[in-house]
């Protein structure tokens, strides 16, 4: 009967697990849906803005270039902004960026890295390294907004313009569907000239005022911004996926550890009646 007891207090223990399991998936999805509609409205935004910022680049000639677009003629010192979740329970999420960062570093040998930061995972990791942290973000998704992204994206600036780093890149995870989110890594700083696309290359000429080089002192900050900010948005968007997936694989694994502990528990049971009648048939048959 201890065994029997044993596995009843398993099944129950699992069962347990699975209604957390069950509401963590539920809470995941309601909250992958939110972000989800913030970065789809942004989407058109950055688009546009792409657009014309791509645009007005292409009527910059090299002597008049912006510094954010002049690139260094040797790259020694590089930061790197990391984007993980705060919080864990989402599969190989976090474990897929770090690794990705990692992998990306080891390749470049000769640079002297510093890293900056965003989501409690990242920082309890990379804080046992040797790699030197110039900054770190913990319990900021959701409550970024566009004044934070702008004083983090003038930090970037203002280290580059001062030639404390050569280049500036971000890794974070790109949303590609609910099931594949991909880490990537993209140029901040110095900035790459957009090139036009499609229809854009046929040339919408825009009238500017004043003139080109004015607005790009203006623009290409903002440039770095809109980046950030889609940065956090896909991240967080494919966190909240991440959990809601590897929640719903847990539910699964739950029911079918339930039902072949059912089946154990069942036989063993089973096989105890069977001990008890055959004791009981053998006592009687002794009489």
């Amino acid at each position: 009967m201890a065994a029997l007891n044993d596995i009843k207090r398993k099944i129950s223990a699992i069962k347990q697990t699975k209604q957390i399991t069950r509401a963590m998936n539920m809470v995941a999805g309601a909250k992958l849906r939110s972000v989800q509609n913030r970065m789809e409205r942004f989407k058109p935004y950055a688009a546009k803005f792409k657009s014309v910022l791509s645009n007005l680049t292409s009527h910059i000639t090299e002597e008049n270039t912006h510094p954010l677009l002049t690139s260094r003629n040797e790259v020694k010192r590089v930061e790197l902004l990391i984007f993980t979740a705060d919080r864990g329970l989402c599969g190989n999420f976090n474990l897929s960026i770090i690794t990705f960062a990692e992998k990306w570093m080891k390749e470049r040998k000769d640079i002297n890295f510093s890293l900056n930061l965003v989501g409690k995972k990242g920082v309890e990791y990379f804080s046992k390294k040797s790699i030197p942290i110039s900054d770190y973000h913990i319990q900021v998704y959701g409550s970024a907004d566009i004044v934070y992204i702008n004083k983090l994206a003038g930090h970037f600036i203002d280290r580059f313009n001062s030639g404390d780093v050569d280049e500036v890149y971000m890794i974070f995870s790109e949303f590609r569907s609910i099931s594949q989110q991909k880490p990537i890594i993209t140029q901040l700083l110095p900035i790459i000239p957009l090139k036009m696309e499609g229809k854009e290359a046929d040339h919408n000429d825009y009238t500017y005022e004043p003139d080109p080089q004015s607005l790009l002192i203006e623009l290409l900050p903002k440039h770095i911004s809109v980046q950030i900010m889609n940065a956090f948005l896909q991240n967080e968007t494919s966190e909240h996926a991440a959990r809601m997936v590897a929640m719903d694989n847990a539910t699964k694994n739950c029911t079918e550890l339930v039902d072949s502990l059912t089946l154990i528990f069942n036989k063993a049971r089973q096989a105890a009646i069977t001990s008890e009648l055959i004791d009981i048939v053998g006592g009687a048959e002794a009489l």
